[in-house]
């Protein structure tokens, strides 16, 4: 931004704090990312992630690595595991670890390329843009992010 010299540049307040939560898993082989956003991120929300996994993958095992927040297990979380009937194996990483969790690495590149020096006028205009990048980068891409071996 730019002004002239002796001006001031005025910036509008943006009025209340809002903000909005990405909830997401990629899937290690493939790339393929499931994103949601909420206004909250609280165990109903943590769980309709889980569904949402569950619905895209009918079949098979999903194992999914995440860590200890307290988002993360009981109530809820555990009445999807259980309805799954072990189709759904929960990994929980150590404390304080967030280098060993591959998606912490598509959330710093989703911050840089979305986010970074961007100022978004409306919440809705911030999450149709982190929906948008998750779902116009290529899988490649992702998996190249996550560090996925898969071939």
């Amino acid at each position: 931004m730019w002004t002239l010299r002796g001006q001031q540049v005025e910036i509008p307040p943006h009025g209340q704090d809002a903000r909005a939560y990405g909830i997401g898993a990629v899937n290690d082989p493939t790339g393929e990312p499931v994103m949601l956003t909420r206004d909250h991120k609280c165990k109903p929300d943590v769980a309709e992630l889980l569904r949402a996994l569950l619905e895209r993958h009918p079949t098979g095992t999903i194992y999914l690595t995440w860590d200890n927040a307290t988002t993360h297990f009981g109530g809820e979380i555990d009445r999807i595991l259980k309805e799954a009937n072990g189709r759904l194996v929960l990994l929980y990483l150590p404390t304080y670890s967030p280098w060993l969790n591959p998606i912490e690495m598509l959330w710093r590149s989703m911050r840089y390329n979305v986010t970074h020096c961007e100022l978004f006028v409306t919440i809705a205009d911030l999450e149709a843009a982190f929906l948008d990048y998750f779902a116009s980068t290529p899988k490649e891409t992702v998996r190249r992010i996550i560090g996925s071996k898969a071939a």
